[in-house]
């Protein structure tokens, strides 16, 4: 999974009012399906006295078949809500701007008038949306972690190695140097390369 993709910069929430019914909508990034179902059932408690809780995500797993690359899990529920009016509307939302690694949770209060199926879809859709523009979506290029071990004389290459790449890492200066570096997939195996010419072969990556 070395792609680029869409998902969101940080959690994102607003909030408005259907004739007298209150929806809140909640959206946030979600690496994984149990990260997604945590922010779910985070919300869930948070609300537990909402008329609807209605969930969805959209998350990159591994897979992808013969050809490589991944696979995207979706799930929405109508939570009580009449069928198709809630959650796969608001799944729609991200399936339509292309966003991943993505979750939400539009809540509702109910306000003693019924909106219809149309209605709904709107409004759970419009909750799903602005809770997305709140939080903002940007591109993201998968990440990998290498941890880098040299001893304190291939240290200062090691470091100007990384200080040049396109990554972040952490350095711990022990019997030995440790560096625990975040880089994307695609750029991970160019700058093991890197390293391990500059060290001839003595820095130990894993």
């Amino acid at each position: 999974m070395t792609d680029a993709y869409r998902t969101l910069a940080g959690s994102g929430r607003d909030s408005f009012e259907v004739r007298g019914s209150e929806f809140i909508g909640y959206a946030g990034p979600a690496n994984t399906v149990a990260a997604a179902e945590a922010f779910i059932q985070e919300v869930r408690e948070r609300h537990a006295d909402a008329t609807h809780n209605v969930p969805w995500y959209r998350v990159r797993v591994t897979g992808g078949g013969p050809g490589g690359g991944h696979l995207l899990r979706e799930y929405q529920s109508d939570d009580g809500e009449p069928t198709g009016s809630a959650g796969k509307p608001a799944l729609n939302v991200v399936q339509q701007r292309d966003v991943e690694n993505v979750v939400g949770v539009v809540t509702r209060y109910y306000g003693g008038t019924n909106l219809g199926v149309g209605g709904l879809a709107r409004a759970y859709s419009t909750a799903v949306k602005d809770a997305v523009d709140a939080a903002g979506v940007v591109t993201q290029r998968p990440q990998a972690r290498l941890v880098v071990t040299v001893a304190y004389d291939d240290s200062g290459t090691v470091r100007g190695i990384l200080e040049s790449a396109e990554c972040s890492f952490d350095a711990d200066y022990e019997a030995d140097v440790t560096f625990e570096v975040t880089v994307a997939v695609a750029d991970a195996n160019a700058l093991r390369e890197r390293i391990a010419d500059a060290t001839s072969g003595r820095a130990e990556i894993a």
